[in-house]
């Protein structure tokens, strides 16, 4: 693994190369998504249906073998090991209780005149999730989307996933179910996204989607914008270490492959204050690697997207680490509580030793669909908040009327908009009835 340190001349250099890896050109697909997506508006399932047989392998012989039926689900409860249902369901239950406190609620305010202001807080009416396929499983995934959408209070909830030549997996289908998902359907790509954003005959048309995907999936997304509302644009997937020394260079290079094991994509970087410490964690690296059964996908992570940067100090770390902004970011250092004050940017704070990221992933209950590629200067996890809108509420009384009417007219006549003053003098030159 790379070792770099921040006085090397190649150190901005090789810095901005890593975080810059997830800035895919999306041109060379556009065009491709776009007729995807043309398609489908124009001829609903009967494109589904072809493009699930196209890329997919998976044939089906109409619109209505795009939905998962009961029984399926069922099945999938049934042929799951007993112990891994009291894992998923374990999980269901820390995230549910984790988001209800994020659960924000409608408020009022009276004025001494009487007028009244307010917010009004109310669910999202219906809510696609997208649930990638290819390299790996991702039940979690189910559950991270799912829960909050449904603490949120939103009616329904869609899953699209693509399916393999056995249909969809059997604990996505089980995740789906313990998490509460209304309807599931078994197609996949930019064409489940335009089929969520623009509906189909058999798949209804939603008003936010969210889940990650591949470069064809995030591309789709970014079309439909507009039309639907969308969580973000996922890029790879990253951790950040900020090490002071000490603790086990173990535990810190498991970590480091605990992300690169994704994808060829991933980025796992170690700032550390000690030479000896970058010194021991890249051969730990390098030990633990070859034990892996995706080690061909974590080893081309390692050799692109991998870094050890020895820094001058915690403060100079904690600059980096800000700059980078990471999905992940892990304080392994003896003072966690004391550095994180210094956090600016980050999706994810896990704090201590005893705090590896795949806590966050799976049984913890924050969510672990987080902001990636630096977005974490300007966004934030998903959460319930991501599945309510906020309507402003005005009542004024006659009396709260006068009191701000003249101001409001002559606001109006600065703008120019002569129309604006009259609907309020004509409501000052007498009480309604």
């Amino acid at each position: 693994m790379r070792i770099l340190n921040t006085k090397d001349r190649s150190f901005s250099r090789v810095l901005d190369m890593v975080m810059k890896r997830g800035g895919a050109d999306t041109s060379k697909v556009e065009a491709t998504v776009k007729a995807i997506m043309d398609d489908v508006r124009k001829r609903g399932d009967r494109a589904l249906v072809k493009y699930t047989s196209r890329f997919d392998g998976v044939r089906i012989k109409d619109g209505k073998g795009l939905r998962v039926k009961g029984q399926k689900i069922d099945r999938a409860l049934d042929a799951i090991p007993k112990n891994d249902i009291k894992i998923l369901k374990l999980a269901a239950r820390r995230i549910q209780k984790f988001h209800k406190r994020q659960l924000p609620g409608s408020w009022s305010v009276k004025e001494k005149d009487g007028s009244i202001l307010g917010q009004r807080v109310t669910p999202l009416e219906r809510v696609g999730i997208y649930v990638p396929g290819g390299k790996a499983v991702y039940p979690s995934t189910v559950l991270m989307n799912t829960i909050p959408a449904k603490v949120a209070g939103v009616k329904e909830v869609m899953m699209v996933t693509p399916p393999g030549k056995n249909g969809i997996n059997l604990y996505v289908l089980a995740a789906a179910s313990i998490a509460g998902v209304d309807k599931i359907f078994q197609v996949g790509g930019a064409q489940a996204i335009a089929a969520l954003a623009y509906g189909t005959e058999t798949i209804p048309k939603v008003d936010k989607i969210v889940g990650p995907g591949n470069i064809y999936v995030a591309t789709a997304k970014r079309l439909v914008f507009g039309s639907v509302d969308i969580d973000m644009i996922a890029g790879p997937s990253e951790i950040l270490i900020l090490n002071d020394g000490t603790g086990d260079p173990a535990w810190m290079a498991a970590d480091l492959l605990s992300q690169a094991e994704h994808d060829e994509l991933a980025s796992s970087i170690l700032l550390t204050t000690s030479q000896k410490v970058a010194e021991d964690v890249s051969r730990e690296v390098l030990r633990q690697l070859k034990d892996l059964k995706r080690k061909d996908i974590a080893r081309a992570s390692i050799n692109k997207y991998g870094l050890i940067i020895v820094t001058r100090g915690l403060n100079e770390a904690m600059d980096i680490a800000n700059r980078i902004a990471p999905e992940h970011l892990e304080l392994f250092v003896k003072r966690p509580f004391e550095v994180a004050k210094n956090v600016k940017n980050a999706g994810a704070i896990f704090l201590g030793p005893n705090t590896p990221e795949a806590l966050g992933d799976y049984l913890a209950g924050p969510n672990h669909t987080l902001p990636t590629g630096g977005t974490a200067r300007f966004s934030s996890p998903l959460g319930v908040e991501d599945f309510i809108k906020r309507s402003s509420m005005l009542s004024f009384s006659h009396k709260g009327l006068k009191r701000l009417g003249d101001a409001v007219i002559r606001f109006a006549g600065i703008e120019g908009l002569e129309a604006h003053g009259s609907s309020v003098s004509i409501r000052m030159k007498r009480r309604y009835p």
